[in-house]
């Protein structure tokens, strides 16, 4: 396999929140056929991308190698599901929804220890801080 080339598509988000689990939980229904993993069990390196932005929000990995993040990752998925989900993934990427969906996104992220399922684990860390262990700490990861 090419480097920033991958079967699938793979969908990113944070195991460590609750609400973040959930949303996920609701989404692996639709008929998308992607790989779906936590941020903390990821070799987020391979994917090309940090866990800075992990905890940031929900990534979407193309199989280009392509990383979509928040409400554009969402989009990806849905168009990825085909059908009605498609329409509404398309129209998720169309301005000015594109800029309302993203700050909807924002305001969630930002609260969603807040949002149901949320616990104080969901909170996101100050910038310039992680919450989740370093590599090294967690050991061998793996995608």
């Amino acid at each position: 396999m090419d480097e920033g080339s991958f079967p699938k598509p793979v969908l990113i988000y944070d195991g460590d929140c609750g609400f973040c689990t959930r949303s996920v939980n609701v989404l692996k229904r639709l008929p998308i056929d992607a790989e779906v993993t936590a941020f903390q069990f990821t070799d987020l390196e391979l994917y090309g991308t940090t866990e800075q932005r992990a905890t940031h929000e929900v990534l979407w990995v193309a199989p280009t190698g392509r990383i979509h993040g928040g409400a554009q990752a969402i989009a990806r998925l849905l168009i990825s599901a085909g059908g009605v989900y498609a329409a509404v993934g398309y129209v998720l990427r169309t301005p000015p929804i594109r800029w309302i969906a993203a700050g909807v996104y924002r305001v969630i992220a930002n609260n969603r220890q807040r949002m149901p399922g949320g616990t104080a684990a969901c909170a996101l860390p100050p910038a310039g801080r992680s919450r989740a262990l370093p590599p090294a700490a967690r050991g061998s990861v793996s995608g």
